[in-house]
């Protein structure tokens, strides 16, 4: 019988469905993130005669956001995939959105209240994605062997 030491820790070479698993809540809040980003998208073609309620400004961000989510989703499939740069990819990409959708929460009169509630909503689903791909047992499984 092996000592617990000479027992290899899991790694994606060994056990790819470990990092599948890992990485599934991710997808979620990923997935969760995309939706609204689409849905809010959908809602802003809708009303886009009203313009007391969509002007440029906020076509520009919410075709920036669907836009960016949709790739944001793609690193979390590679990343739960195993890949390696995916997950880099993932890290920065949550990263970077989540300080930037901060300044538009923060920033008053840029956008109307409805669209700096739904950036809030994405911002707290970008930073639980940042907390997770930063903590200890995800960034683990991609460590170099």
């Amino acid at each position: 019988m092996a000592s617990p030491a000479a027992v290899p820790e899991p790694t994606s070479a060994s056990n790819p469905t470990l990092i599948g698993q890992a990485l599934r809540p991710v997808k979620r809040l990923v997935g969760s993130y995309l939706a609204l980003s689409v849905a809010t998208l959908v809602a802003v073609f809708l009303l886009r005669d009203h313009a007391d309620v969509v002007d440029d400004a906020v076509w520009t961000r919410t075709v920036l956001v669907a836009g960016s989510a949709a790739l944001t989703y793609t690193f979390a499939v590679g990343a739960a995939r195993g890949s390696r740069r995916a997950f880099l990819r993932l890290r920065i990409v949550t990263a970077v959105m989540t300080a930037a959708v901060a300044v538009i929460v923060a920033l008053p009169g840029l956008f109307p209240v409805w669209l700096r509630i739904e950036q809030s909503v994405c911002g707290l689903l970008l930073l639980s994605v940042v907390l997770a791909v930063n903590g200890r047992e995800i960034r683990a499984l991609f460590r170099s062997r």
